[in-house]
């Protein structure tokens, strides 16, 4: 075609035709085929059409023209097509997509290399692609020419008035088989020098040049798709992958090899939660937020417990979010389980570094977990049997291919385990929980989809015999989604969430009693996002949340209880914001996402208000009165700007920096005065007295790949300052407390750190190695004694613990059989001590340590297990899979917590251990 074309030139040139006038025609044609009306114009002109059959479809096409010359009724006529013409003396040249231009550009001969017939690997564009020299490429293979065979897909046509060179593809990227979205995929040209990621609803974007490239997907777990594409015109193409099952057994953390180098955001994390199951975990449980303290940044305040602080953060500066609710506890059995069913959860990002505009409330991090959606095309599940725990997962299609229901249920057995124990004081005990999830996703079209979650948890447990204590988790969430075109996309999502717990008491004298508490949020909130080009991709909107609390209630339990009722005021409060992003690309090396929030809060009545004297510590004999606020009226409002900033700029493909700043605020604040989190823990709204709480962080940090992403490498070091951060005072009463505001204080935080990655993907050994070496600091400071703490100097927050290493490895001895680890070390946590007694007259007291002076022994524990797959058959009912482990197999007594009991005047340490023998543990799974 090429020598065709450029004999055509020639003979142009060398006798100087020029094309005759072209004659003036009437013609007339209704939805009519192009090919039809062609041949009526042959008829009437005598010009003869050169084309391809193959290059025409089944449009119709209208039109009416009375003395209309040829050259305007054939643009009129191709205009609905991806057809272009040439007209040379009485011959009409169709061509698909291309234009034929009567003069060769002048770029047209190289100047070198003359006798290279290209410079590139198959899909590669010429360097003169913008002198709209489109030439096909090719390469040299043992001194022949070959061309790889790729099926090309053609996007528009050439336009001799179109000034741009580049343009704009997208589209969706499912599963064959089941329909459904892959996100965090791969899209790139095959000379790496364009990319692009799928989003949770599968879409893409891409900026390619005019004329050919080709682009190839990347992903694991799916088999890689590779198409040549010929594009003039801004379009949409979508592709649709088979799934791979080569990558069983694989332990990896993020399913995308080059996401820690090319994007932009810092001190992000992604979980690949299909392939954590080799991950050796206590009672062989399949736990992803446990997983996730494996990472830099992420840790614990110890075995079993609730919460999770990020990088030097409490635990209530965390947001984490199912399907766009809130979820505030999200753990069973004071954090031995996770909350979150593996088996319906489809992706988690961790965001614990610079945190995207449309993410508010929390100062430290944002979990956003994702549910998958279900199967839309048959009936699947999983199932896993353990020792203490079942879980079962069903995905059901409600009409094929636009709407399925997925359903998810957890539940332990623990409560028939110690009944049947020979310990007394065990088999009087209670321990049990359950979770319920279910979801339903329905494609309208190819633009909207809709996705409703519902989420359900319950706890009981009695662990002495005179208390019960029960709590739970609510929550519902909706979002729809819509895309009106190419560019601008909507979502809208409506949530609920709550949170309770209640205590039964009862003892030997008359003061039983029950106690509850209750928090309850509901959410609106608009995203829409702009692809207003290649360089900027904008996101903005609106939320808006309502806070209602009920702080707590106690009522006598039994017609004898000397207890007397008590019931806390309703506090109630409006957060707000509104939100706006641009991922804004400079240039191929250096990317830049900045985004700005502006959140607004209103504390909002009824309530009566405490007020107290200016400049005084708040106590009951400096309480000035009290301020009466009707239902709805606002009490004190707090309005702040919050800004995200983070750049990336790539010194090479595998290699690049991020620095990052975010300034953050939250108006919701833990009361506890436990070193973990509680399920008796509660919370207290931002009012008059207690301020909100804000932070700032900065972040630098390094990351490069080796060996074509086979192994990762990270480190960032952060610094981040903290203000107003809520605790309490020595001998605090916190719940049930009318006053609550004199019981606590609100001082100065510091935290810093800095964290290494190594992380291999591939091979038979795989795995990551993460080490965080990080201090959390705080200061309660202020006029008077009762302000201060430790003098009024910075001291270590209950959580600080400066060295953190992890290792989780996988070792495959084949597809079937392989062999996992899991080894963590940490420095002991900060516990003050008695240091000393003194006897007042009424008996010997203890004196006590600076607050967290000193620390408890170190921890560590290593985890080992084997694993066994079924074997890998496609056409089989369902794949098995074995987990054999044993949890802490050095039975390394590690403690928990360290309390003192006066005894005789004597004061004896003891100290508290989760579990401090090794555990073994069998579990069964097999999905179908």
């Amino acid at each position: 075609m090429r020598i065709f074309l450029i004999f055509l030139f020639f003979l142009c040139s060398v006798l100087k035709l020029s094309a005759q006038e072209a004659p003036r025609i009437d013609l007339s044609f209704e939805d009519s085929p192009v090919e039809e009306v062609m041949m009526i114009i042959e008829d009437r002109t005598g010009y003869k059409f050169f084309y391809s059959d193959e290059w025409l479809d089944d449009t119709l096409i209208s039109g009416s023209y009375t003395k209309e010359d040829l050259e305007t009724v054939l643009t009129e006529i191709f205009n609905a097509t991806n057809l272009n013409f040439f007209i040379l003396n009485d011959q009409i040249i169709i061509t698909r997509n291309n234009v034929i231009y009567d003069e060769l550009p002048t770029s047209f001969y190289p100047e070198k290399d003359t006798d290279t017939i290209a410079r590139d690997k198959p899909g590669a564009v010429s360097e003169d692609s913008e002198e709209r020299n489109y030439k096909p490429v090719f390469y040299r293979e043992s001194g022949t020419v070959a061309a790889e065979e790729i099926e090309t897909i053609y996007i528009g046509k050439e336009e001799k008035s179109n000034p741009r060179n580049r343009f704009m593809l997208s589209g969706i990227v499912t599963h064959t088989e089941t329909g459904l979205p892959i996100s965090n995929l791969s899209v790139v040209t095959a000379n790496g020098n364009q990319g692009s990621v799928t989003n949770e609803e599968g879409y893409y974007e891409l900026e390619l040049p005019a004329g050919a490239s080709i682009i190839e997907t990347i992903s694991l777990g799916n088999l890689d798709l590779k198409k040549r594409i010929v594009i003039y015109n801004d379009g949409q193409l979508n592709l649709s992958l088979e799934e791979s099952f080569e990558q069983l057994g694989e332990v990896l953390v993020d399913s995308e090899a080059d996401r820690n180098v090319r994007s932009v955001i810092a001190g992000v994390e992604s979980i690949d939660v299909s392939q954590i199951k080799n991950i050796p975990l206590v009672l062989g449980e399949r736990d992803i937020l446990k997983v996730a303290t494996t990472l830099p940044g992420i840790t614990t305040a110890g075995e079993g417990a609730a919460g999770y602080n990020v990088r030097g953060g409490k635990t209530d500066q965390n947001l984490i979010l199912l399907d766009d609710a809130v979820i505030y506890n999200p753990a069973h059995f004071f954090g031995i389980f996770s909350g979150i069913n593996p088996f319906t959860t489809g992706e988690v990002d961790i965001y614990k570094g610079n945190i995207p505009a449309e993410y508010g409330g929390r100062l430290s991090s944002v979990f956003d977990i994702k549910s998958k959606d279900a199967n839309t095309e048959k009936f699947a599940g999983e199932v896993s049997v353990g020792p203490v725990t079942s879980n079962v997962a069903l995905e059901i299609p409600i009409v094929k291919d636009k709407s399925g229901l997925i359903l998810g249920g957890r539940s332990t057995y623990s409560d028939w385990i110690l009944r049947n124990l020979d310990e007394e004081s065990l088999s009087n005990s209670s321990a049990s929980f359950y979770d319920l999830i279910a979801k339903y996703n329905h494609k309208f079209n190819e633009k909207t989809n809709l996705r409703t979650t519902g989420y359900y948890s319950r706890d009981v447990f009695s662990i002495t015999s005179d208390s019960l204590f029960r709590y739970s988790n609510l929550i519902f969430s909706a979002n729809f989604n819509h895309k009106f075109n190419e560019r601008n996309e909507m979502e809208v999502v409506l949530s609920n969430s709550g949170y309770q717990f209640d205590i039964d008491y009862e003892s030997e004298f008359n003061n039983n009693f029950t106690s509850g508490y209750n928090i309850n949020e509901t959410e609106a909130k608009i995203k829409m996002t702009y692809r207003h080009s290649a360089a900027h991709n904008f996101e903005y909107g609106l939320s808006s949340k309502l806070y209602l609390v009920d702080p707590g209630e106690i009522s006598p339990l039994g017609s004898e209880s000397i207890v007397e009722p008590l019931q806390i005021d309703r506090e109630q409060g409006l957060e707000s914001a509104i939100f706006i992003s641009d991922n804004f690309k400079v240039n191929d090396e250096l990317l830049i996402s900045a985004g700005l929030r502006y959140s607004l809060y209103a504390a909002l009545g009824p309530k009566s208000q405490n007020t107290y004297e200016e400049g005084l510590p708040r106590n009951e004999s400096t309480m000035a009165g009290t301020r009466e606020v009707g239902n709805g009226e606002v009490i004190e409002t707090y309005a702040r700007p919050e800004f995200r900033l983070s750049a990336r700029y790539a010194f090479l493909p595998d290699f690049s920096a991020k620095i990052s700043y975010n300034n953050t605020y939250q108006y919701i604040h833990t009361l506890s005065n436990n070193t973990t989190i509680s399920p008796t823990d509660t919370y207290k709204l931002t009012d008059l007295n207690i301020k909100p709480q804000q932070a700032k962080q900065y972040s630098l940090g390094l990351y490069k790949n080796f060996k074509e992403n086979m192994y990762e490498f990270s480190v960032e070091g952060y610094y981040k300052e903290s203000d107003n951060i809520l605790d309490y005072k020595v001998g605090a009463q916190l719940f049930l407390n009318e006053n609550v505001e004199t019981e606590v204080l609100q001082g100065d935080g510091k935290a810093y750190g800095v964290e290494f990655l190594l992380k291999k993907s591939e091979g038979r050994l795989n795995g990551w190695l993460g080490y965080t070496y990080s201090r959390s600091l705080l200061r309660l400071d202020g006029e008077f004694r009762e302000q201060r703490v430790n003098n009024g100097d910075f001291f270590p927050a209950n959580f600080d613990k400066p060295h953190d290493v992890s290792l989780v490895a996988n070792y495959k001895l084949t597809k079937r059989f392989s062999f996992s680890a899991n080894f963590v070390y940490q420095t002991g946590r900060p516990v003050t001590i008695p240091v000393g007694k003194f006897n007042p007259g009424t008996g010997q007291l203890p004196v006590y340590s600076d607050r967290n002076q000193f620390r408890i022994p170190d921890y560590y524990r290593l985890d080992l297990s084997f694993n066994v797959e079924g074997n890998h058959k496609i056409e089989k009912f369902a794949h098995s899979f074995w987990n054999i482990s044993v949890y802490n197999v050095l039975g390394r007594n590690n403690p928990y917590s360290v309390f003192f009991v006066t005894d005789d005047g004597d004061i004896q340490a003891y100290q508290s251990s989760i579990f401090s023998i090794p555990i073994p543990t069998i579990t069964y799974n097999f999905r179908f």
